[in-house]
C-alpha cells in the first residue's frame, strides 16, 4: 500500500496546521476565505468509498468539528464542505466558511478572482487561532 505522501499541489496551495486522528489538517493559502482542507493519511485514496467504513465516519466527524469551530470563530453565513478531486486526485476535504460580503458570494469559491496569498505574520497568526479552537475539539 506504501506510505502516505500529500500531493505536490496540495503542499503547495496550503500549510500544515497540525494532525487530527485521520487527517493533515491544512490551512489553503487564499486569505480571502476561512479555508482549511482536511487530507486523509491513507496512501492511494482518491475517493471517500475508498476509505473502510471507520475512516468515512472519521473523516466525517473531523470535517464537521472543524467546520463547527470555523463558524463559530469566523461568524460564518454559510459552510462549504466539498471534496472536489478535478485537479488533485488524492482525496481531500475543503471546509469554507462562507459570508455574504466575501469576494466571491454567492458563487463557489473555486476558480474565482486571484487568491490573496497569506504573508508570514498572518499566516501564523491564522494557525494559531486555528490550533486554539481545535485542541479543545472532541474527533473520535
Amino acid at each position: 500500500m506504501g506510505d502516505f505522501e500529500i500531493d505536490e499541489r496540495l503542499a503547495n496551495d496550503t500549510y500544515p496546521v497540525t494532525e487530527l486522528p485521520l487527517c493533515q489538517l491544512r490551512l489553503m493559502d487564499d486569505a480571502r476565505y476561512p479555508w482549511l482542507v482536511l487530507v486523509p493519511r491513507r496512501p492511494g485514496v482518491s475517493e471517500v468509498f475508498e476509505l473502510d467504513e471507520q475512516d468515512q465516519q472519521q473523516l466525517w466527524r473531523e470535517a464537521t468539528a472543524i467546520g463547527r469551530a470555523m463558524m463559530a470563530m469566523f461568524e460564518g453565513d454559510k459552510l462549504n464542505i466539498a471534496s472536489l478531486g478535478n485537479v488533485v486526485a488524492q482525496l481531500h476535504v475543503h471546509v469554507v466558511v462562507r459570508r455574504r460580503d466575501d469576494d466571491s458570494w454567492p458563487a463557489p469559491v473555486w476558480g474565482r478572482g486571484e487568491a490573496l496569498p497569506y504573508d508570514l505574520e498572518a499566516q501564523g497568526e491564522m494557525r494559531e487561532r486555528i490550533l486554539a479552537e481545535v485542541e479543545g475539539l472532541e474527533l473520535g
